[in-house]
């Protein structure tokens, strides 16, 4: 058996974190799984060589005269994003569907939730959608309000035929005139039209939420739409949660007396990581009479401050043992200053 010391370096598994190594294993097994390819080998060249994970997967959901269309192109602006809907589905796409639908819209049908999922399919299939066919969103918004004010918000609502952006009288009114000539009422914002709508969402809605809980983030559409489109980003634009192993490494920095050594202590008790205090490291090589504590010894003998170099080797191959590795570990006392932290960083020291 192997004597005590690392199984392997350290910088590999920081190196799985920062990649997403595990997070992409996942994923190409789920793809795996979900598509059952007769060449699996090819098929994860290819999963791999469109490289869209990174690609935004969102889905707006909520009632009538809730904002869904507004929220949806304010995302797609800052998120470089196509948007999908009904509107643009049936009118702006050339897809092999289209008139399939369309016939049914003129007769004033119902188009089949067959039709609707195959139309979306096919949108997602085009390159610019990054070829992803499975329709399975990483974040699902879900905006609300109460009725009354769903209705009467309703009533206020205006749209530009020429570039399809959603206007309201009295919440976001353009300050361009020529765009303000250009707004047209839509045709069903009678009350008696939205308050059917509404009824219809609030039978069909907890089927879809049952579907979607697991990536979905509620926001109340009865504030001011930039708080809102502000908290709506926040949540699309954080890290997903993750399965992957994660080892914490914890680094407390601070002025003296701002309690660094007692946090990284407490730290350290309530998730059984390794507490490292730099002094106390120091004093500990010392009192081992190891190789690198001879040398701290000549120096703390004479009262002369260790030099950074040797702090920052003995730090590595004390981050380096069994222990760190498996539990992570809380460093507190160093780096003070720049150098020290670039010295961190060129041996490959990095807090996550």
């Amino acid at each position: 058996l192997p004597g005590p010391g690392p199984l392997w370096p350290p910088p590999v598994g920081a190196y799985a974190e920062e990649r997403g190594i595990f997070e992409l294993l996942q994923n190409m097994l789920e793809e795996l799984l979900i598509h059952k390819p007769d060449d699996p080998i090819e098929f994860m060249i290819n999963h791999l060589k469109q490289n869209n994970e990174d690609a935004p997967r969102i889905c707006i959901l909520g009632p009538p005269a809730s904002g869904k269309t507004t929220v949806a192109m304010w995302l797609c602006k800052h998120l470089d994003a196509i948007r999908l809907s009904q509107e643009t589905l049936l009118f702006k796409e050339t897809l092999a569907l289209t008139e399939e639908a369309k016939a049914y819209k003129e007769k004033d049908q119902k188009i089949p939730n067959a039709l609707w999922a195959n139309l979306i399919q096919e949108r997602l299939s085009n390159v610019d959608c990054i070829k992803q066919v499975r329709i399975a969103p990483q974040r699902a918004i879900m905006l609300y309000a109460p009725d009354t004010v769903l209705i009467e918000r309703n009533s206020g609502k205006r749209v530009d035929p020429l570039t399809e952006e959603v206007y309201h009288t009295t919440f976001n009114w353009p300050s361009d005139p020529v765009v303000q000539q250009r707004l047209v009422k839509p045709e069903d914002l009678s009350e008696q039209e939205v308050s059917k709508k509404l009824l219809e969402y609030h039978r069909n809605f907890p089927d879809v939420f049952h579907i979607y809980q697991n990536v979905l983030k509620s926001i109340n559409a009865d504030q001011p739409s930039m708080d809102v489109l502000s908290q709506v980003l926040t949540y699309v634009q954080s890290r997903p949660r993750s399965a992957a192993p994660f080892t914490p490494r914890i680094l407390f920095c601070g002025p003296p007396g701002s309690g660094k050594s007692l946090q990284a202590a407490l730290i350290a008790q309530k998730y059984n990581v390794v507490n490292l205090c730099c002094g106390q490291l120091l004093k500990e090589a010392v009192a081992d009479n190891t190789r690198l504590g001879e040398l701290v010894k000549s120096y703390t003998d004479f009262e002369c401050p260790v030099p950074d170099s040797l702090v920052v080797h003995l730090l590595a191959e004390r981050l380096s043992s069994l222990d760190c590795l498996t539990d992570g570990w809380v460093l507190s006392g160093f780096p003070r200053d720049l150098e020290q932290a670039e010295q961190l960083h060129r041996q490959q020291i990095h807090p996550n």
